[in-house]
This record gives structure tokens, sequence and C-alpha cells, in this order.
């Protein structure tokens, strides 16, 4: 039990570090809530803040920790690596790496057999793009609207939420189809009516802002930061065909759908039955260990031109601790859970729509839910001041939830992959609470 003078102290210590953050970091590094809250420590699906207070996380560092806050499978493993062999670099070759590149072998789809390691999701899309215009004649990549690629200048590029795309980025060989965002739509259509009609769109626009031939398509399966967007089941397919089409190569951009996120598959781009040219991976792979891997085939690894090298990529303590979550999930049956849990996830969120006007449209894939927020279900105007109101009050309830879109009003939910639908019942129970406490 929390004493008093032991609150006023942890409370003090949490204002001293709340105040050294504000003078020290760069004000562009932005935080969740009034009071940004003080992470201490957590454990498997909980969080707790330095005051004591305990949270259910359904939002695992932006969709990352997939087999569960400091998981012991893991972090046993890590901590042993340590002693062992910390850092090497990729100038030599160590059996941490090479065991790691041999699992994903076995797990991705197709002839993706050859990995280059970086540090995250932003350098794992730079990889694919550098590559892709390296095996090309063209230069030029198309993306979707609202997508979300990563920090540098390329993936800023890629990028198309205006609030990520500041200080002049220059946006040279890429150009931005329409999303299939059928909650808002934007050609005006309602599917299944409308024929899949914003796949059509990638074809316009390779005729029409490009040279005619392109390197690469990238999108994200469910687009993350845009809001958890989850495309109809035909649309990758008629994308990939128009791809090919132009002589493209098709990324599939799984930062956050990756590694049994979305249920059943260990990659999203194959809830769409569609084999990528590459792989782009990192969060979900390294439980919260800064990973990233790029993945494609043999063919075009050789067409990589001039030397390469990573630092730290493939670091043997990375390495090791991405193993291990693959290992996790294939001992505990993780994505098979992701599929009944979150099929289960998926439908209290239903019943929470009928209860709530507040919710526009619930949409996502597994462990990847979202429900959108709006002012009037029948103008579909966006709730953001509703979300950021929804977010604070979720949090003093005891919940951790994230938010996204285009225009603020996506609450994204990513827990743990090894949940139990006891720990969603405690989610919902939750989060009814906290809409009930929201005042438009």
């Amino acid at each position: 039990m929390t004493t008093p003078a032991k609150l006023i102290t942890e409370n003090a210590k949490s204002e001293e570090i709340l105040r050294k953050h504000k003078e020290f970091l760069w004000p562009a590094v932005t935080n969740y809530y009034k009071r940004p809250l003080v992470a201490d420590h957590a454990s498997m699906q909980y969080l707790w803040d330095i005051e004591g207070r305990k949270y259910l996380d359904f939002f695992g560092g932006i969709v990352t920790i997939g087999v569960g806050h400091c998981n012991p499978k893991v972090t046993s493993k890590i901590k042993a690596q340590v002693d062992k062999l910390q850092h090497t670099s990729t100038l030599f070759p160590n059996e941490a790496i090479v065991n790691l590149a041999e699992k994903l072998t076995e797990i991705t789809p197709g002839k993706l057999q050859k990995s280059f390691f970086t540090n995250s999701g932003t350098e794992a899309n730079e990889a694919a793009i550098l590559l892709a215009r390296m095996s090309s004649e063209s230069y030029d990549v198309v993306a979707l609207r609202h997508a979300y690629a990563g920090g540098s200048a390329l993936a800023k590029g890629v990028t198309a939420q205006a609030a990520w795309r500041k200080a002049g980025v220059i946006s040279v060989g890429v150009a931005h189809a329409v999303n299939p965002y059928c909650y808002r739509c934007p050609l005006h259509l309602t599917y299944p009516d409308c024929g899949v009609a914003c796949a059509n769109d990638v074809e316009n626009l390779i005729q029409t802002a490009t040279s005619g031939r392109i390197a690469a398509f990238i999108a994200e399966p469910i687009q993350g930061v845009g809001g958890f967007i989850t495309p109809p089941l035909e649309y990758f397919k008629i994308v990939y065909r128009i791809v090919k089409n132009y002589g493209g190569l098709f990324v599939s951009d799984e930062v956050q759908t990756g590694f049994g996120r979305t249920g059943k598959k260990w990659f999203g781009i194959e809830q769409w039955e569609v084999t990528p040219d590459i792989i782009t991976c990192a969060k979900s792979l390294g439980n919260g260990v800064p990973v990233g891997a790029t993945i494609t085939t043999s063919e075009l690894a050789d067409k990589f031109q001039g030397l390469t090298i990573s630092t730290f990529g493939g670091n043997p303590v990375t390495s090791v601790a991405a193993r291990a979550v693959i290992e996790v999930i294939e001992e505990e049956n993780l994505r098979e859970n992701t599929h009944v849990v979150g099929g289960y996830f998926r439908q209290r969120l239903e019943e929470l729509k009928e209860k709530h006007a507040l919710i526009g449209d619930v949409r996502g894939m597994g462990m990847m839910q979202a429900i959108e927020l709006v002012k009037d279900r029948a103008t579909k105007e966006p709730a953001a001041e509703a979300t950021g109101q929804l977010i604070e009050r979720a949090r003093d309830n005891g919940l951790l939830i994230g938010k996204g879109g285009l225009y603020g009003n996506v609450i994204r939910m990513a827990p743990p992959m090894n949940i139990s639908k006891a720990d969603v019942d405690e989610g919902i129970r939750l989060l009814d609470k906290s809409l009930s406490e929201v005042r438009a």
C-alpha cells in the first residue's frame, strides 16, 4: 500500500522528470496527456507509472509490445546475450544475426529469404525504396494518402499527412494515390457497389503523375498512424496487378501489421493473399528492442549497388531478442489467439458502437482495432476534441489507448497478442466508462 508520504515523494520525482524532459528534449518530442504519464515499470499487459498507478496497456508503445511487457521468455535471452556479446556491427558475422535471418526466411511468404537489419521502421522503409530504385530503370515510387512511413526526409516524403510533413519536405519521385478509406471514401462511393474504384486510381496516378514506369509501390496493409484504415479484401490484389503491369516492385510496410498482429498470418499482406517483393518490419519484431528489417528475394538483394553497413542493425542483443519474440509467438500459438481474442475484441467494440453515438466506425483486424469518433454519424464530422477527452478519461480510469487519423479523431488499440478475453472485457469496461464521461 502506498503511504501518503511515499506518494508525495513520487509526485515530486515525477514533476522533476517532467521538468527535465521539457528542459532537455526537443519540444517536438510530444507526449500524451495534459500531464504526461511518467512510466516506471511494466509486466505483460500492465504498466505502472512512477507514482504507483497501474494501467491496462491497450496501446503497447505504439503497436510494439506484441508478446507482453518485459516478457521473461524474451528478457532472459537478452540478459544472457548482453553478458556474452553485446555489439560487433555488421562488419563481423555472429551467430545471433544469422539465426534471426534464417528464422525470418522460414516465416516470410514466397521467396523472401534475404534480410538487411537496421534499427527502426524508418530505416527499413528507406532501405526498401533505395533497393527498388537501384533495381529499376525508374525512380518513381507510388504511395497512398494518409500513409505514414517514418521520420527521415525520404520517409516523410512517402508519408501523406500534413502534420508529419513539416519543414518543406521534398517528395521528389513520390506520388500518392487515394487510399481505401471506406468510411470516408475519397471518391464519395459506397463499398461494395464502388467496385473498389480506389484501387484503379493507382493506375491513373501512374499514367498521369509518373514517367509511366515505377520502381515501387509501398503501402501499409492497415494504415497505422492513418487510423487503422483497413482496405477491402479485393484491394491489394487489384493494386498488385497494376503495379506489375507498370514494372514496379510491391513493398509491404509491415512495421505495425507484422508478426501476427492481424491474426492467423505472420504478415498483414497475407490477409489479402498477395506475396510482396519486399517486406519491411520493426516494432513487434523486437517487442520494444529497437529493430528494423528489410526482407527480399535473393535476386533483388543481388541488385543492391555498392557497399552498405549498419553499425547497430543486427546487433547480437537485438537479434536474440527478435528471434525469441518469434519463438514465443510460435510456442504460444499467438497468431491463433490474436485471431480469436481479436475477433472477440472487435465484437465488444461493435457493442460499444451501439451504445455510444460518438463512435462512427469500428475497424481493424486482429489486435489492431480502432474506433473513429464523430460529432454526428450522418455528417461524420470528426470529434477531435472528444478524442482528447477520451484518452484523458481512459488514463484516469486505468486504461492506456492511442490516437491517430488525419483528423485526430481515431482511437487506436493494439494490446499484446497474448491477452485473454477477460482482459478484453476489462478493457471494454474501462473504455465504456470513459466514453460515458466524455462531454461533447
